[in-house]
This record gives structure tokens, sequence and C-alpha cells, in this order.
């Protein structure tokens, strides 16, 4: 990348032209003075191609957006169930086959109270810009007023005798209109409508952001609810068997095979395995509840359509993750930063304008009677219209202070924006790792599952037949019920990590925002 000096130094050409335009507010300066002494007309084709010259003068620096090196690929990072490959994503979770939580995604991206939220800070953008923009065009206001007046007997307007040519109550009629326009010669106005415009672009990229985070949570949740079920499942299961040996151990007891601490262990063991029941069925509650919240709706809004089990969605064999480069245009949070970068150099040029002056053109007209019937005769006009320039002299360093403070903001703003893009590619790398581990451990974790369960098989069936004692049976049934849990939540594991790494990509939101963008850009126009 570029160094944050090199990127926020006014290019050469800059200079130049900060030079030109003080030599012919000089010329501008010298013109109006000739023609205040009555020599102005051989003056006024320079006049206004001074005029012309200096409205395009825009001061402060241009924005670039800045370079960032990006690895050609993810090198080692890329591991199984991921391929590098330039294809957009969009609408990853699709990729799980699951209706429901397709259908539960619509309902957020349409319903979510945080996504309209930010919906609303885009329309709160658009209004800054209309207030920002008008500042470039003439301002006219009308004003009308009626006024009864009487002055006072004990004085006189001309210093004469007391209530001498005392002309008694009069009444004053007004109707007229004042009007202005600041020329924009120095770009401060435009410079604004650049920070302002590029502040929408954040405000999109923000929504964008929320959304991201809003399909990821959705699916998360989602997940741990298909993996609470199963583990729900798993637990009732592993009750149902530990209740046959229980009787099994009770059997045996009553024929003399076994002690008492057989048959205690045995009720030991199913009593712990139910009180982990409670827990897991809260987890799933509050699953459903959040999902609830998220698409909008009371948070108990759809225990009953989710409480009908389901699986854990499996993953695709492989998912492409597209290329690091990518991310500099898809992540939101990345897209954001580089926005908010520029409308802070735009800010830079709006406080360098503050050093030069400020040409206005004010005007005031109207008409002013002492009786309505002669109130819109020509005797009754008044007019004043003239130019004004305002040129701070001395300020106290206060606009050289503020131009070094938006200075370092851009500086701030530089360096978070090369942060972000960091961030980024640190997010991706690890989602890969983390997904990619994740699927060796479920394949172990699967084939433990499987050994602890024909170990559990071969140990009842040897203490059914008195070859083993019941500390066999104890073992190989904790092991089973571990083994089990930990290979459910391991799916869950590999499910959520794929999703965190489609948010560390920052994809799914092409295609959800672009019909709301061209609607809301629609309105916008109508508006302005």
């Amino acid at each position: 990348m570029k160094s944050t000096r090199q990127h926020l130094r006014p290019p050469a050409r800059w200079n130049h032209l900060q030079g030109y335009c003080l030599w012919y507010l000089r010329l501008f300066t010298v013109v109006i003075y000739r023609d205040i002494m009555g020599r102005g007309r051989l003056f006024r084709a320079p006049l206004l191609a001074a005029l012309i010259f200096l409205a395009g003068c825009t001061v402060g620096p241009d924005y670039q957006r800045p370079e960032s090196a990006m690895p050609e690929d993810w090198g080692e990072s890329t591991g199984a169930g991921v391929m590098s490959s330039p294809q957009q994503i969009v609408q990853w979770w699709t990729l799980f086959q699951d209706k429901t939580l397709n259908s539960m995604i619509e309902q957020a991206v349409s319903s979510n109270k945080d996504l309209k939220i930010a919906g609303a800070r885009i329309r709160e953008a658009r209004a800054h810009l209309r207030m920002t923009g008008a500042e470039i065009f003439p301002w006219l206001e009308t004003s009308g007023s009626y006024t009864r007046l009487r002055q006072s007997e004990n004085a006189s307007a001309n210093g004469s005798e007391t209530g001498a040519n005392f002309p008694g109550d009069q009444n004053l009629f007004q109707i007229g209109f004042d009007a202005g326009w600041e020329i924009d010669i120095f770009g401060g106005v435009r410079r604004t409508v650049e920070a302002a415009e590029a502040e929408i672009d954040a405000a999109k990229e923000g929504r964008r952001d929320v959304l991201i985070t809003l399909l990821a949570e959705v699916a998360t949740n989602y997940m741990e609810l298909r993996a609470g079920q199963r583990r729900i499942a798993i637990s009732l299961e592993n009750i149902k068997l530990q209740k046959e040996t229980l009787e099994l151990t009770r059997g045996r007891f009553e024929a003399g095979l076994a002690g008492s601490l057989e048959v205690a262990q045995a009720e030991a063991l199913l009593k712990a395995t139910e009180s982990r029941l409670p827990a897991i069925e809260n987890s799933v509650i509050r699953a459903i509840h959040r999902i609830g919240v998220l698409i909008g709706q009371q948070p108990d809004a759809l225990s009953n359509e989710l409480l009908i089990e389901g699986p854990i969605p499996p993953v695709p064999p492989q998912v492409p993750i597209g290329l690091p480069s990518d991310l500099l245009r898809r992540r939101p949070d990345v897209r954001r930063a580089e926005r908010l970068l520029a409308a802070q150099t735009a800010r830079i040029g709006v406080a360098t304008a503050d050093l030069f002056p400020k040409f206005s053109l004010t005007g005031i007209a109207g008409l002013k009677s002492l009786e309505s019937s002669d109130l819109v005769s020509g005797d009754s006009r008044f007019y004043s219209i003239g130019p004004t320039v305002n040129w701070p002299v001395f300020e106290g360093g206060r606009i050289r202070a503020n131009i070094e403070v938006q200075d370092a903001l851009g500086e701030q703003a530089l360096l978070t924006y090369e942060n972000a893009v960091l961030t980024s590619l640190e997010d991706v790398k690890n989602a890969i790792v983390a997904y990619s581990k994740e699927q060796t451990t479920c394949q172990s974790l699967g084939q433990a599952v499987e050994a602890s369960r024909r170990a559990d098989e071969i140990a009842r069936e040897l203490y059914s037949k008195g070859l083993v004692d019941f500390l066999n049976v104890l073992l190989s049934q904790g092991a089973l019920r571990q083994a089990e849990d930990q290979y459910v939540r391991s799916e869950q594991r590999v499910s959520t990590s794929l999703v965190a790494l489609f948010k560390a990509l920052g994809g799914g939101w092409e295609s959800t925002t672009q019909g709301i963008d061209q609607r809301e850009k629609e309105s916008g126009d109508r508006k302005s």
C-alpha cells in the first residue's frame, strides 16, 4: 500500500492550481478596484474570464483510491473442502439445501429491525446530501408585513418644539423578497457534496455489513437448533439404553448374580444422563427465540414450526471461496472504510477553502407604502443589490489548525482502511483453517462413535452372560454417550465454520440488496 503521507499529500498539479487561483484572485481584486474608479468597461471581459476560471478551482487533495497488495491465492491455509476460484459467492445459504433455512433468511432480510435501521441511515445520508447540495444554488425568500405605528408626542424628530409636525397614527404596508448566492469559487461546497456522496456509499456498505452479519447469525442459530435437537434425540436414546441396562442389572441382582453396587452404578449413570437433557432443551428454545427476533417477530412465533425435528444441514463437498483480490470488492467493511476515506479526503478540501475569500451576490426588492392603495404603484418600489466579499484576515491560526485536524483524520481513515484489508485476510485464512480442521475432527469422531457402539454392544452381551463385570458396561456406555455428543457438536461446528467462512468472505449481499438499492435510488431521485 501507499504510505499514509504519500496518499494524503496533494499532488503537484494541485499546488500549481492553487497558485493559478491566487494569481487570478489578485487580478480579480484589481479589476474590481478599476471598475469602482469608473474605468471598468475595458475590464469586464477579464473580470468574466477570471470568474469563470475561479469557479473551476477546487482546492484540497483529489481523492485517489489506495492501492492494496493482495496475495494471488490463499497459500497453505487452503485445506480440504475449499477451492480457490474467481466465483462470486451469492446466496451461499442455498448450498446447505435446507428449505427451512432458506425461508428463515428470506423473512429476516425483509423484516429484520437492524436492517431497517441501516436502511434509514441511508435515507438520512441522502437527505443530508440534498441539504448540502442546495448550498450551490441561490436562495430566495419572500416576506410581507403590516405595521401600525405611532410616534411619541413628547419627542421631536428634528429637535424642534415637542409635538411639532407630528403625523399621528400611521400604517406601513410592505411586501418583497430577499435573495442571495454564495459563488462556490474555490470548491468548498463542492467538496462538501463530494464528502456527502461518499457518506451515502458508506451508509450503503454499512447496511450490507449488517446484512452479512444477519445472514450468518440466522444460519448459525439454525445450526445450533438442529444440533440441539439431534443431541436431545441421542440423549433420549442413551436414556432408553441405560434404562434397559438398569433393568438387566436389577434382574441379575434379584437372581443373585450381581451386587447392589452394580444397581446403584447403573442408576447413577441414568440420572447423570437425564440431568444433561434440560440444558440441551434450553439451548434449543433459546435458538428458536433468537431466530424469531432476527426475522422481526415475537420470540416464540416460530416455535410450532421449528420444534419439528430436522437434520443438521450438510455441507457441500467443495466450496468455492474466490481469490484474495475479491475481498476488496466484496467485503462491505473494507468498502465502507474506503468510502469513509474518500469522504474525509474531501473534508480536507472543505477546510482548505476557508483560507480563500467567499464571494456572494445579495439583493432585496419589494414594495413599501403608508397606504394600501398606493402599495402597487411605481413610487412604492425599493431595491438593493450588490456583491459581497468576505476574506478572513486574522483568525489566530484557527483555519490552518482545522486543516491539520482534517489531515490527521484523513490519516486515521487511511490507516483504518489498511487495517480493514489486513483484518479481512486474517478472518478468511482463520475461517478456512477452522473449517478444514473441523472436518478432519468430525471424521475421526464419526469413526469413534462406530467403535464405541460396537464396544457397548459387546460389553452388554458379555455382561449378560456373566463373562465381564459391570464396570466394563459403565465405561462403554459412558464412552458411547460422550462420543455421540461430541460428534453431533462437531457436525454443528463444521456447518457454523462454513457459515463463518462465508461471512469472512463477505458474500451474500450482492443479489439480496440489488433490488433494494435500485428502489431506494429511484425514490431518492424523485424526492430530489
